[in-house]
C-alpha cells in the first residue's frame, strides 16, 4: 500500500520539523526523568506518576513517528512559484460571501496544515476542493452539510 503524498507549504514544512525537534530533544529528555523520579519513589504498581509519565511518553512518541510519517512524504509546494491565473495549494484567495454580502479570505493549503479558524482552508475539504481551479470572477456554487454557499473569486495571490 503506497502513503498517502502530504502536500506542505515551506511555512508548515518548518513547522512539523520545529515541533518535531521540540519532542525529540526537549519532551523526551523531560519525560525520562519524570520517569527516573517516579521509579525513585518505589512501588511502580500504585505509582500514579509513574503511570501518568509512561502514558505521556507514549503519546510523544505516537506523534513523532506520525511527524516523521509525514515529512517522509511530504511535498512542499514553493509559493514563489505558485500560478495564480487559477486557484491552487499556496495561493491566498479573496472571495465575496454573496450570502453575507462580506469578503473573505482563505489561504488554500494541504490537509496537514489546515486551520479554518485562521482561514487556512484544506485543499481535500469540501470549500477547499471546490476551489481549486478557479479563477478570478468565477462564481463557485459549493456544497456544505447546511447547503449550497456561494463565493465570487475577487482575487488570488502568493500567500
Amino acid at each position: 500500500m503506497t502513503e498517502k503524498k502530504v502536500v506542505l507549504t515551506y511555512e508548515g514544512l518548518k513547522k512539523l520539523e520545529e515541533e518535531l525537534d521540540e519532542l525529540k530533544i526537549v519532551r523526551r529528555k523531560e519525560i525520562a526523568e519524570q520517569i527516573k523520579e517516579a521509579r525513585a519513589q518505589g512501588d511502580l504498581s500504585e505509582n500514579a506518576e509513574y503511570d501518568a509519565a509512561k502514558d505521556e511518553q507514549a503519546e510523544v512518541e505516537t506523534r513523532i513517528a506520525e511527524l516523521e510519517k509525514i515529512l517522509r512524504n511530504a511535498t512542499v509546494i514553493d509559493e514563489e512559484e505558485v500560478d495564480v491565473d487559477r486557484i491552487n495549494i499556496g495561493c491566498k484567495v479573496t472571495l465575496h460571501d454573496m450570502e453575507f454580502d462580506e469578503e473573505v479570505v482563505y489561504a488554500i493549503v494541504g490537509s496537514t496544515e489546515a486551520d479554518p479558524v485562521r482561514g487556512r482552508l484544506s485543499n481535500e475539504s469540501p470549500v477547499g476542493a471546490a476551489l481549486l481551479g478557479k479563477q478570478e470572477g468565477d462564481i463557485v456554487d459549493i456544497q456544505v452539510p447546511e447547503g449550497i454557499i456561494q463565493f465570487k473569486v475577487i482575487e488570488i495571490s502568493r500567500q
